[in-house]
């Protein structure tokens, strides 16, 4: 009886650490062994279609709006150094994006990422996250054009009545037909072909970028024809003191989401190791230029507090007589929703091909098709379902929800890079179908290893029997092998490892109490300090010994080598890490019940379905260094 107890809580043991094993599983990094079966992604895009691509994304209608808001309310004259602050602080997060887009250059973007770094059920979440984000922003985006559109014409009553926003009194819902018809314009652009769909959202984005220059020219003579009267203020450069000006950072950081759709074409960039690093620089440095170029000009033309919070551009310019720039400034903003929607519709169809690849989620969505090369099936399928929430809903409620998935990919991207440099994966997934070639290695490998071992012993043996070992130093010298050995049990690089992967987890949970305390107002000062002062102790301690280690060995050969590093490990992407961290917690109850939700429904669709069908339920993990040695021998036998 008690035996049969403990043979059955011992299955059971085994069957959790089975399960638990399951939801951390890692896939192989991308490889020259990597090949995929049926049609794929067209490499049409160059760092110049990136570019657009990204600054299409991330340029939306919302800078023509924040520079009045933040700036009456938060900055005053200073908004150009929030908007400086806050492309540092994006930069953080890109430098992160730039060397894993080019290590993994697959489609997934973030999801990609960590499911090769930290595990499946966490890049599950980070996918289910993004399909929120993009889904929701989409619609978001759509709803704001049709207003755009009826003020540059001069008011609804001049859109044709198909277009023209009604409400079905029977449910209390305003319905818009121009945001749905868009988004299935933009998604027939898309099924066109990547190269197609690129160009037209380039014209766009040139377009837009065009009546920012105008802004800038054209308001930085009038300002200069006015002496720049909003600098000449008796509050000075910095009304709001200090932390107004990095108040306003915080709330301008998100003007500079978008430049990480550039990653998500990276299976259709022609040369994803030179290109997606350079477009994703290119992207951020093009936005924070335009930005912090119009704040100096709309700051300086009117004084902070006379800024119409909800059309400062042209109020500025109607200001000082040019009312016929509201044209200009009108279709700039269309233009910037229409180029940051297609960017908000391209990535989700290849994050959902990357999900069904995997087998998280079902074939239908990876169909490629044979003529444009684009997953039509899941762009219809993304479009579709935008195009009919742009229809019924208004969204805009739900607009927080997108910044927690854009943040959340921050953050998992910025400990990737950590796990990544200190302790990248020692085993790789393979086919069970190459189990006789695994075997097959790992014997001969073993034998091998058993020759090595007997014949270093055979070399200590001699070195012992030697006289000149009683001389200092000369062992070492004469006889590497044992000065090799001497080392390597000095560094015990698993050791290390197992050291680095506790600090960095410990890292993390100390960026969660500070970030938590933090954003925690209702607490006592009292608690608030205590706990504040141990998450820092925590987070510093486990930094400093990070800083103490060195990275591991492996990192040279992960993935495609050759491409761009992030620099300065563990600090940037630790302080991206810290950053993200905050702005996540800083965002509203209501927003994370809402996420909280639809993370729920993502763990049920995991649990009933991607985790059974999951590519890796069956795979055999062997040791990096067997992965060549298996894949020649699988093709000498093909051959």
């Amino acid at each position: 009886m008690i035996v049969s107890m403990q043979d059955k809580g011992e299955a059971l043991l085994s069957k959790c650490s089975k399960g638990f094993k399951s939801l951390v599983r890692r896939k192989q990094v991308d490889s020259v062994h990597v090949r995929r079966e049926g049609h794929q992604l067209a490499r049409k895009l160059t760092a110049l279609d990136l570019t657009a691509i990204g600054v299409g994304t991330t340029i939306g209608a919302g800078v023509y709006v924040l520079v009045g808001t933040v700036a009456r309310e938060h900055t005053g004259p200073a908004l150009t150094v929030s908007f400086l602050i806050a492309g540092l602080a994006a930069a953080l997060s890109a430098f992160c994006y730039a060397e894993l887009a080019s290590r993994c250059p697959s489609a997934g973007s973030a999801y990609h990422y960590t499911y090769i770094c930290i595990g499946e059920s966490v890049a599950w979440l980070i996918g289910w996250s993004l399909i929120l984000e993009y889904t929701i922003g989409g619609a978001a985006i759509a709803r704001g054009i049709s207003p755009n559109i009826a003020l540059f014409l001069g008011g609804e009553g001049n859109l044709p009545a198909f277009l023209v926003r009604h409400t079905i009194s029977q449910l209390g819902v305003v319905v818009d037909p121009c945001a749905a018809i868009l988004v299935l314009i933009v998604t027939f652009l898309l099924c066109a072909g990547i190269k197609e769909s690129s160009l037209v959202q380039t014209i766009v984005t040139t377009v837009n970028v065009c009546a920012m220059l105008f802004i800038i020219v054209a308001g930085g003579y009038l300002a200069c024809k006015t002496g720049w009267v909003g600098y000449e203020l008796h509050g000075g450069f910095f009304p709001f003191g200090l932390n107004g000006m990095l108040a306003g950072s915080a709330i301008v950081f998100f003007s500079y989401i978008g430049f990480d759709a550039v990653t998500g074409a990276a299976e259709e960039t022609k040369r994803p190791l030179r290109d997606l690093p350079l477009g994703i620089g290119m992207t951020l440095t093009l936005c924070c230029i335009l930005y912090m170029l119009v704040s100096v000009v709309i700051v300086g033309l009117v004084p902070y507090y006379a800024l119409n919070p909800d059309t400062p551009i042209s109020s500025a310019f109607s200001a000082n007589g040019m009312q016929w720039a509201a044209y200009i400034v009108t279709a700039g903003a269309v233009t910037a929703l229409c180029a940051s929607l297609m960017g908000s519709l391209l990535p989700q169809p290849r994050l959902l091909m990357a999900m069904a690849r995997d087998g998280l989620l079902p074939a239908f969505f990876s169909d490629i098709n044979t003529r444009t090369h684009v997953p039509v099936k899941s762009t219809v399928t993304t479009g579709m379902l935008a195009g009919v929430l742009a229809f019924f809903m208004d969204v805009s409620e739900l607009s927080g929800m997108v910044s927690v998935g854009t943040l959340l990919a921050f953050t998992v991207v910025a400990i990737s890079i950590l796990i990544l440099r200190y302790a990248p994966p020692e085993e790789v997934p393979l086919p069970s179908s190459l189990q006789q070639f695994i075997d097959s290695v790992r014997k001969q490998l073993d034998d091998d290893s058993q020759s090595m071992e007997r014949k270093e012993f055979n070399d200590v043996d001699i070195v012992e029997q030697s006289p000149s070992q009683s001389d200092h130093g000369e062992a070492s010298i004469q006889y590497p092998l044992i000065e090799k050995q001497f080392s390597e049990d000095k560094q015990n690089p698993q050791r290390r490892r197992n050291i680095a992967v506790w600090n960095i987890a410990l890292f993390c949970i100390g960026v969660l109490i500070l970030t938590s305390v933090a954003s925690a107002e209702y607490l006592p000062s009292l608690v608030r300090f205590s706990l504040g002062t141990v998450g820092a102790a925590i987070l510093l301690c486990s930094l400093v010994v990070l800083a103490c280690l060195n990275q591991d060995e492996a990192r040279h050969c992960f993935g495609h080598t050759g491409g761009f590093l992030c620099p300065f490990v563990p600090f940037l992407p630790a302080a991206c890490i810290l950053i993200n961290a905050y702005l996540l917690m800083s965002l509203g109850v209501g927003t994370w019940i809402r996420v909280s939700i639809w993370l729920i429904m993502g763990a049920l669709v995991y649990i009933s379905y991607g985790w059974r069908h999951s590519s890796l339920t069956n795979a055999v993990y062997v040791p990096m260094a067997y992965l060549d040695h298996i894949y020649r021998a699988s093709s000498s036998h093909q051959v």
